[in-house]
C-alpha cells in the first residue's frame, strides 16, 4: 500500500494541532516516518499544551527508549495522574527500545488519564505487528514520508502559504535547493528569514533568501539547470568551476540534480508534462528544443557514467572538480 502524500500527512496534521490546542488529546499516539519533522511538532505541540506549568512535576515523563524497557514505560503510564486530569508520558527516539513491541499490551487498553505518545525518529514500527494495530484501533498514528526532491518546491510554497505568505518560484526552487528535502531545516531557515524581513511584506523573492538564508542563485544547481536549459555555454561552465570549488564538494551530489533535469525533459519529449511549478514549463519548452530525444538519451548516459566516476570508479588522476567541469562542457556538445 502506498504511503501518505505530504499532503494528506500535513492535513492530518493540523487537525491535530488545533485538538490538541483545545485540549483534545487521545490515549495513544504513535509518530513516526522517515522524515521527523511532522512527528516531532506533533510531539512538541502535546507537551507544549497537556498540561499546566504547574501540573509538570508530578505527572510529566519524558524518557528515551535506550533508556527504558516496556515494563517501565507501561508502569509509568497506568499510573493515575496526581491533582490534574491528566499526565503524560512520552517516549522518544523509541526506535531504540529493544522491547517496543511489548507495547502493544497496554495500548490495546489504554487509560484514558493518560496520554502515551511513542515517538519514533527516521523509521516507521511495523504495520503486521501487534503495536501498529492496537494504537490504529485505540489511537492516533502519525507517519511521515519523505519527501522527493521534486516536491519540495510545491511543499514550500504551501508552508509560506500556511504562514499567510506568498514565495516566489524561483526563491521557494533556491530554498529547496539550499535545504533539500529536510522540512526542519526548511522550518528554521524560514524563521530566520522572516524575523529579518521589512514590516508589510508579503511575498518572499530570490534576494531575500539569498540575503537572509546564505545561498546564493548565481552559483546554485539550480542556476546551472537553468543555463543548461537555454544553452547559455559560457554561464553554465563558469557556475560549474565555481561549485566544483566549495568547500565539501561532491560530483555525486550535483549528478543527482542534473540527471532528474534531465530525466524530466526526457520524459516531456514523451508527453508528460514535468511536475513543476507552471512558471518554470517556459523553460522546459526551451530544454526540449535545445535537447532532441537523442541527445537528452546521451547526456542520460553521460550522467550515469559521471556518477560512477564520482564514486570512485575509473576517475584516473582527474579531480572532482575537474570532472565537474568536463561533464557540463560534454553537456553542451
Amino acid at each position: 500500500m502506498a504511503g501518505k502524500s505530504y499532503i494528506e500527512t500535513h492535513r492530518q496534521v493540523q487537525s491535530i494541532l488545533e485538538d490538541v490546542r483545545s485540549g483534545i488529546f487521545k490515549c495513544v499516539y504513535l509518530l513516526m516516518g522517515e522524515e521527523p519533522y511532522y512527528p516531532e511538532l506533533v510531539c512538541q505541540a502535546i507537551i507544549d499544551n497537556c498540561l499546566q506549568e504547574w501540573e509538570k512535576d508530578f505527572n510529566e515523563t519524558i524518557c528515551y527508549g535506550a533508556d527504558v524497557d516496556a515494563d517501565t514505560v507501561i508502569t509509568a503510564a497506568r499510573r493515575f495522574p496526581m491533582m490534574a486530569d491528566r499526565q503524560l508520558v512520552v517516549v522518544k527516539e523509541a526506535q531504540q527500545m529493544k522491547s517496543l513491541e511489548d507495547l502493544a499490551l497496554y495500548c490495546q487498553q489504554p487509560l484514558d488519564s493518560t496520554v502515551l505518545v511513542i515517538l519514533m525518529h527516521g523509521t516507521s514500527a511495523d504495520k503486521r505487528k501487534a503495536l501498529y494495530k492496537s494504537v490504529l484501533k485505540t489511537g492516533v498514528i502519525v507517519e511521515s514520508n519523505a519527501l522527493r526532491d521534486y516536491e519540495m518546491p510545491q511543499w514550500i510554497a504551501s508552508y509560506y502559504e500556511n504562514r499567510g505568505l506568498k514565495i516566489h518560484p524561483e526563491a521557494a526552487m533556491l530554498l529547496a535547493e539550499s535545504a533539500g528535502t529536510d522540512l526542519g531545516k526548511i522550518a528554521v531557515e524560514t524563521e530566520k528569514l522572516l524575523k529579518n524581513l521589512p514590516e508589510g511584506v508579503k511575498e518572499i523573492q530570490v534576494a531575500d533568501v539569498e540575503k537572509n538564508v546564505g545561498v546564493s542563485r548565481q552559483f546554485s544547481v539550480f542556476e546551472l539547470t537553468k543555463c543548461l536549459s537555454y544553452r547559455q555555454s559560457a554561464q553554465a561552465l563558469k557556475i560549474a568551476a565555481h561549485i566544483g570549488q566549495t568547500p565539501r564538494f561532491a560530483l555525486p551530489m550535483v549528478v543527482a540534480p542534473l540527471f532528474t533535469h534531465f530525466y524530466r525533459i526526457l520524459k516531456y519529449h514523451a508527453g508528460e508534462v514535468p511536475k513543476v511549478n507552471p512558471y518554470f514549463l517556459k523553460e522546459y519548452d526551451a530544454a526540449k528544443r535545445n535537447y532532441p530525444l537523442a541527445s537528452c538519451q546521451r547526456i542520460i548516459a553521460l550522467l550515469n557514467d559521471y556518477d560512477y566516476k564520482g564514486k570512485g570508479g575509473d576517475a584516473g588522476e582527474a579531480t572532482p572538480a575537474g570532472l565537474f567541469t568536463e561533464l557540463v562542457g560534454k553537456i553542451l556538445l
